[in-house]
């Protein structure tokens, strides 16, 4: 009996660290089949999670190196798998579902990917969401940091930025498909941020803008400005992105405000904290949390447990009340050193 092209996918998905459950009425396969062919959705489910040439792959499988070629260089194309140069060419590898196929399908989002999206992430992403160590961590912009703080460079937003070679910006993938099927929120879209430690990567590419630091700074400020909240990938070492999110269209800050699950995303290392001499009661800030984290009791409070420490809502202060100071070190969150470390550990935490 033949297998199903799209569900073995499907399984080979679900076994990497970010996972992709399956529903329970196989949502999850309707979306690779719009996705891919079964010949692309075939072949990809025999790649491997570490980078590979042509050759290597026809003596591993089997098949034409030429048709092969052709196939793979396809899919890298449209965002279904990843390409990189090499010494020798262009070397392939499968990309997880999330973050990977889904973010590069920017340009190829339509009403039916997006209503498809939409009904997987109601019934199975949960399942994804629910896991530790969590996919996103929140760093927050520089000057929302109280002078005093030690900021280490893998938790400042604009310190990501600052020492990295290349800058790239393309639309937010999430606010994208919310607004396909009617539902869009109102923040910028133009917002999702891509780094490189090669100067030029972007040079050349169709869907990534490039930009220069500068213009990058400007992005992330764009971002703060709009009470974006900033999370990147939750590791320390080779962060290449930073996602600005919103808890009505990001499919990460969502599973916190549609499907109530708590810790959807790591906190930074940091707290918001409250001058009593100077705040005003105005309840700007508890307007521009979107944890839930503040309450108004003569003076703002601040709910610790709530707090992701993203510093929206120090930027937001007319008074300059607030300000993010660092939690005590049994507080903090331990962050993996490396996406392989991430990767162990989710793989442990989900007994693959």
């Amino acid at each position: 009996m033949q297998t199903n092209p799209y569900k073995q996918l499907a399984e080979r998905l679900d076994a990497l660290p970010n996972g992709y459950p399956p529903a329970i009425d196989g949502i999850e396969l309707r979306v690779l089949e719009k996705l891919f062919s079964t010949q692309e959705a075939a072949l990809a489910a025999q790649l491997l999670v570490s980078f590979e040439s042509v050759e290597m792959v026809a003596e591993r499988i089997g098949g034409d190196p030429g048709e092969l070629r052709r196939q793979l260089k396809s899919m890298s194309r449209r965002g279904l798998i990843e390409a990189a140069r090499s010494e020798t060419g262009l070397i392939y590898r499968l990309l997880p579902f999330v973050v990977g196929i889904y973010e590069m399908q920017v340009n190829n989002m339509d009403v039916e990917l997006a209503s498809l999206i939409e009904t997987y992430f109601g019934q199975a992403f949960s399942e994804t969401l629910k896991v530790q160590p969590q996919v996103h961590r929140v760093i927050p912009i520089g000057e929302s940091v109280k002078n005093n703080m030690e900021v280490h460079p893998f938790e400042s937003a604009s310190d990501l930025v600052s020492s990295a070679q290349a800058w790239g910006v393309l639309d937010c993938i999430c606010r994208k498909q919310k607004a396909l099927i009617g539902q869009a929120c109102g923040h910028p879209i133009d917002v999702c941020m891509i780094l490189d430690s090669r100067p030029g990567a972007f040079d050349r590419n169709t869907t990534i803008r490039a930009l220069t630091q500068t213009e990058a700074l400007g992005v992330l400020r764009r971002a703060a400005d709009a009470g974006l909240v900033h999370s990147v990938s939750n590791n320390q070492m080779g962060v290449h992105y930073i996602c600005n999110c919103c808890t009505c269209s990001c499919g990460i800050l969502r599973g916190m405000a549609t499907l109530g699950i708590a810790n959807v995303i790591a906190r930074s290392a940091f707290v918001n904290q409250i001058d009593e001499e100077t705040c005003s009661a105005c309840g700007v800030c508890i307007d521009n949390c979107q944890f839930e984290a503040l309450s108004m009791d003569n003076l703002a409070v601040v709910d610790a447990k709530r707090c992701v420490g993203c510093g929206v809502c120090v930027l937001s202060c007319p008074s300059d009340a607030m300000g993010l100071v660092r939690r005590t070190e049994e507080e903090i969150m331990p962050i993996p050193e490396t996406y392989e470390d991430w990767g162990a550990k989710r793989t442990m935490a989900r007994g693959l």
